[in-house]
């Protein structure tokens, strides 16, 4: 899990040129938005993000590092997405509000922590984002046209992990 945040905080790095943001912050969210996987029982992946939320708040994190955890799932999760799909957390909108909180959850994107794990282009991103509605293709869309793609040549080089 660890490397999988550093490799999200090194894509999230190479748009920093020209963004008006907190390195710092987008540098310290990146390394701890997954910290709620090591929360994770037998219930459902979505919910990392809210135990990830509470488990920092709950070590005194201020709500702006706390937040990296419980908004950066897909492209953002509404209220109407939990009530729709049903989802195990509680009904919230859990998007990004800060522009270092939309480049996180667009940097996590990028690498996926399957077995093995894998760069994800652009492209292979958004046909796997499809399954939960044209809404996130479109809004995963406006994402890369913002920030363009990340390069993910050297980082496959450095780890071995495929880009996909």
């Amino acid at each position: 899990m660890f490397e999988h945040c550093q490799l999200v905080c090194s894509v999230a790095e190479q748009f920093f040129d020209g963004l008006d943001i907190d390195t710092d912050l987008v540098r310290a969210g990146a390394l701890l938005h997954d910290i709620g996987v090591y929360r994770l029982d037998s219930s459902a992946y979505v919910r990392h993000g809210v135990l990830g939320h509470e488990l920092l708040a709950s070590l005194g994190f201020p709500v702006e590092i706390c937040r990296f955890a419980s908004c950066h799932t897909g492209v953002g999760i509404t209220r109407e997405d939990v009530v729709r799909q049903v989802l195990p957390i509680p009904v919230d909108d859990y998007l990004p509000r800060t522009p270092e909180e939309e480049l996180v959850m667009y940097a996590d994107k990028f690498h996926s922590k399957r077995t093995p794990p894998v760069f994800l282009s652009g492209d292979t991103y958004a046909a796997e984002i499809a399954r939960f509605g044209e809404d996130k293709v479109q809004r995963f869309g406006e994402l890369r046209k913002q920030y363009g793609d990340p390069s993910l040549s050297a980082l496959s080089a450095a780890t071995g992990y495929a880009v996909v």
